[in-house]
């Protein structure tokens, strides 16, 4: 199929469309029907009669977006009328809610006048806590806008002239740092004059270009001061207009440092690339065809040629979700009465910035496994990076502060970890656990140190005060690695051969000569990088360790299991994920260790398990699982589960709900819980789940993560005498970062 008739085939699969509505609160009883309704919703309505604020307490305003067009200038498509423009608004709501979880209503308009199409959404502000304007003819875009700004008191946004200014803006802040330029000097050279290339002029003035330093061309060349006077430009793009002779586009290009294309594709040779300035900055962002291929600008000249498009498949593709999902966030967030220039630099600073840093595996892995690292092939950050949202909805909401449109206060810190929450439970979870490792960091040794994705790990973990890495391994090869990851840190490295080291293996000798390892096998073993490792926790010279990146699991926890063991109180380890879903918290046991246990082992992996809860502020309630309810089958099986939660019920270190044996339904759903089986210890969901055996601990956990849209994290290993995680061998740095945050607060735990 072509692509037009996969779109279609996407467009028509029932329901119709890309969106539809939802309900936030519970509607299963007559008594929500009547709180959602009459006569219990005349409460809230009193209310904001009495004071209007209140309607962003009581009601969806403050999340809810206006996408208004009239169709008339729809990129690629041009005029097509508000009914055919609708896909495309009903796009941008997609993207609004997947980027920023900013709920949209998509607004087409079919007026004759610029009037009218203004009294109509003029009218919406009791409605919507913003307006994003979309796909509006120039000039009628500026005075529609304008016009808006000054009768509306909440955001009002054109993004086909805004967003495009934004983004080029941070690409440009990092090329001229790359290419050894500086604002004030650029010359910059613009194709087209239209809404986007106005607004974005406009906005490099913002960020310190000068504007005598613009040049600007429509199809008919130059604008030009004498053009201006015979009426041939619009008010608006007007004020680009210089006094200099008539010319087109390729007299204007010879010595710019920057071109900025927003006309059309292929209308820039490679001679005109060749004159211009010294390493020279393209944005050629016409749609779909750039107005000069990447592949031919590259290859004009010998010099640097730094190249932005408005393709995906190009590198520094400038695409305007970067930018309106997070700064519509950041503005409503502090119920912003406008977006203003001040908020606009601040997104595109903020973009310049997350383009510096390390860029996580799972970006990485969306773009095809192509290095992205901060120079001429990435100046801006990829549109699918989560990371934009906690950098550029913040740095907005700020700007909004300092520069008094906002009318709400907003603790900064505090709203970074409430963007995390809405991107999934999972983030929420690890920032409580997070923030408690960077209250007081400990030293991790990273056993497989030599791995580049440890050695970004350990660069996190430093930066962001989470711990403090020790990577073990050869200690030239690790630094070679992070120079060449354009990595600005001096890692601590832990070198098996170093000689310093050597009383590791009388060590490991005294520990385990009764169980057959001589001394030369000692210090064999001692080049091992997990025994080394484990020798440096056991010893004292780390407080925690990570390894099983590159090894099996049974493999990885052999030397830990050996030279650590586990705690004085334990007799076995036992391997826990935590399960995030939208609304809810799991941790399941045991997913990785324990292949049959015994009713002694499911009893102190329970134990286990709830402590771990706590970790993460989860009060825990345990369920321990089976084919059985409460002795409706009886074997062997299902008697020792039920052995072991009599066990726990009776013990007192068990300061927590716990019961078993029951099937999962049972302990996951609150009605079974208080109607079938009323008598049950748990007085709410089970939070805490314990699998009969290994295989249906590890089939469980992963069903729920593929099947049930969990987000899994973990193993976490507990039990062990001192904190030891063990990775799973496709881990992302992100799962590196996490797990060493659970080992910190595990070493914090054990003081």
């Amino acid at each position: 199929m072509s692509l037009d008739e996969d779109s279609l085939e996407y467009h028509r699969t029932e329901p119709p469309g890309k969106i539809e509505i939802q309900t936030t609160k519970s509607t299963t009883t007559q008594r929500d029907l009547s709180l959602a309704y009459s006569p219990g919703v005349a409460a809230p309505c009193r209310a904001i009669a009495e004071t209007p604020d209140d309607a962003y307490s009581y009601t969806a305003k403050g999340n809810l977006v206006a996408v208004v067009s009239d169709g008339s200038a729809v990129l690629g498509l041009g005029d097509i009328g508000a009914q055919a423009s609708k896909p495309v608004m009903e796009g941008k709501g997609v993207l609004f809610k997947r980027f920023a979880d900013i709920d949209v209503f998509d607004l087409e308009f079919d007026h004759d006048t610029v009037d009218a199409f203004l009294e109509s959404v003029a009218a919406l502000e009791p409605t919507f806590g913003g307006i994003n304007l979309e796909d509006i003819g120039a000039p009628e875009c500026f005075t529609i806008e304008e016009e808006l700004r000054d009768r509306m008191s909440i955001p009002v946004f054109h993004d086909d002239q805004h967003g495009t200014a934004i983004i080029s803006g941070a690409a440009l802040l990092n090329a001229i740092e790359i290419a050894d330029k500086d604002l004030e000097s650029l010359r910059v050279t613009f194709a087209g004059a239209g809404a986007a290339a106005v607004a974005t002029a406009r906005f490099y003035v913002s960020l310190g270009v000068k504007r005598e330093h613009i040049t600007m061309c429509d199809i008919d060349g130059i604008l030009t001061t004498e053009r201006a006077e015979a009426g041939d430009l619009h008010p608006y793009n007007r004020p680009f207009a210089r006094d200099v002779p008539e010319g087109d586009l390729a007299e204007a290009m010879a010595g710019a440092d920057v071109f900025v294309g927003l006309a059309a594709g292929g209308i820039v040779s490679e001679e005109m690339v060749r004159s211009m300035a010294d390493d020279p900055i393209l944005f050629a962002m016409a749609n779909p065809d750039p107005e000069i291929d990447y592949e031919t600008a590259k290859a004009a000249r010998e010099d640097t040629v730094i190249m932005a498009t408005g393709r995906s498949d190009y590198p520094n593709q400038v695409n305007n979700v970067l930018g309106f999902p997070f700064i519509f966030r950041g503005a409503l967030d502090v119920r912003a009465s406008e977006i203003n220039e001040a908020m606009k630099v601040a997104a595109a600073t903020a973009l310049a910035d997350l383009a510096k840093q390390d860029v996580p595996d799972a970006v990485v892995k969306a773009y095809g496994d192509q290095p992205l690292q901060f120079g001429p092939e990435y100046i801006i950050p990829k549109p699918l990076d989560p990371r934009v949202l906690f950098e550029v909805a913040p740095a907005v909401a700020r700007a909004a502060q300092d520069s008094g449109v906002a009318r709400a206060d907003l603790e900064i810190d505090t709203y970074v970890e409430a963007l995390e929450a809405r991107l999934g439970k999972s983030r929420e979870m690890m920032r409580i656990v997070l923030n408690k490792a960077k209250s007081e960091p400990k030293r991790v040794a990273l056993a497989e140190g030599t791995d580049e994705k440890m050695i970004r790990a350990a660069y996190q973990l430093e930066e962001q005060g989470i711990a403090e890495p020790v990577l073990v391994g050869d200690e030239p090869e690790i630094e070679r690695t992070a120079a060449n990851l354009g990595l600005a840190f001096e890692p601590t490295v832990a070198e098996p051969t170093d000689e310093a080291y050597d009383h590791y293996a009388d060590f490991l000798y005294e520990r385990r000569r009764r169980k057959g390892i001589t001394r030369n096998e000692a210090g064999e073993m001692i080049a091992d990088s997990n025994y080394f490792a484990s020798v440096m926790v056991e010893s004292g010279d780390a407080d925690a360790m990570l390894t099983g990146l590159t090894h099996h699991y049974p493999s990885a926890l052999r030397a830990p299991l050996q030279v650590i063991g586990t705690a004085e109180d334990a007799n076995y380890a036992a391997g826990v994920y935590m399960l995030t879903f939208k609304n809810r918290v799991l941790f399941v046991a045991d997913t990785t260790v324990n292949q049959d246990p015994t009713e002694e082992v499911l009893v102190e992996v329970t134990h286990h398990t709830a402590e771990l809860a706590r970790r993460f502020n989860v009060e825990p309630r345990a369920a321990l699982l089976s084919y059985s309810n409460f002795g409706s089958v009886d074997t062997e099986g299902t008697r020792k589960i039920r052995r072991a939660a009599e066990t726990l019920r009776g013990d007192p270190a068990a300061d927590f709900p716990v019961d078993g044996e029951m099937q999962a339904d049972t302990a996951v759903v609150e009605e079974l819980l208080e109607g079938t089986y009323e008598f049950s210890e748990l007085d709410a969901p089970a939070n805490v789940l314990i699998l009969p055996n290994l295989e249906a601990g590890n089939i469980t956990y992963k069903l729920l993560q593929r099947l049930g849209g969990a987000e899994a994290i973990g193993p976490m290993l507990t039990g062990m005498n001192k904190p030891v995680h063990v990775l799973q061998r496709d881990d992302e740095v992100k799962d590196i970062v996490n797990l060493a945050g659970v080992a910190v607060v595990d070493a914090q735990q054990n003081e």
